[in-house]
């Protein structure tokens, strides 16, 4: 069964390609490719009609959350995608989500029930749309290589290229283009543990001088296709 329920802190950093093949090649030796190396991760994001879950969000305020419907590739109608809605509190991100096939979710958008095996987390996400009103607001993509630790595979490093976006056809059916953020074909990684850095990784971050960025696709990418 697919991991439901998510927490973890996660800190960003906005890499160049050659920043990020330096990176590698020092941490390589402790990392190996995750299950799911390399693919496209495609998301619709909901908010309210004056997006306020995104202005909040761009406030930092101690809790804050986000909706989104989730897929691994462009899916059909009859394949599965995640619905998910992600919070941060004090600094620690979590994430519940349940599978759900996509037309099943229309039906759902269109007034029907909500059909999952998780009814306590398919409960919370309904609770979110009907409090919010929500409605589909973005699409953003991006292609991804997804690495764990050797010794802990719950130390996640995650290489994210050519993110792009859109406010029109917001269907996941209708497929991962969308315009670019990036002009310079920076990277955003992302890092996911449990308990702190191994110091492997520590180390190498201080021999290339790399630093956490505030960064979140959904404010920046949205920011820059709305204004």
């Amino acid at each position: 069964m697919a991991q439901e329920v998510f927490s973890r802190k996660e800190k960003k950093y906005i890499l160049s390609p050659h920043e990020q093949q330096d990176l590698l090649t020092l941490v390589e030796p402790y990392l190996k490719k995750d299950r799911y190396f390399k693919g496209t991760n495609c998301s619709i994001y909901f908010d309210t009609k004056d997006w306020y879950l995104l202005m909040r969000a761009l406030e930092k305020p101690l809790y804050r959350e986000k909706v989104r419907l989730r897929s691994y590739g462009t899916p059909k109608l009859s394949d599965t995608v995640f619905l998910e809605v992600k919070k941060k509190f004090n600094g620690i991100g979590s994430k519940r989500r349940v599978p759900v096939k996509l037309s099943d979710f229309y039906s759902y958008l269109n007034g029907g029930k909500l059909m999952t095996d998780n009814p306590q987390i398919a409960a919370e996400i309904d609770y979110c749309f009907k409090q919010y009103k929500l409605k589909p607001m973005i699409m953003i993509a991006y292609d991804r290589l997804s690495y764990c630790g050797k010794d802990d595979a719950k130390f996640r490093v995650t290489f994210d290229y050519n993110v792009r976006g859109r406010i029109n056809n917001l269907q996941l059916e209708q497929g991962d283009q969308g315009r670019s953020y990036f002009k310079n074909g920076e990277i955003v990684m992302e890092v996911k543990s449990l308990h702190g850095y191994p110091i492997w990784f520590t180390q190498a971050l201080s021999k290339l001088k790399l630093y956490p960025a505030s960064f979140t696709k959904y404010g920046r990418v949205t920011m820059d296709l709305i204004n």
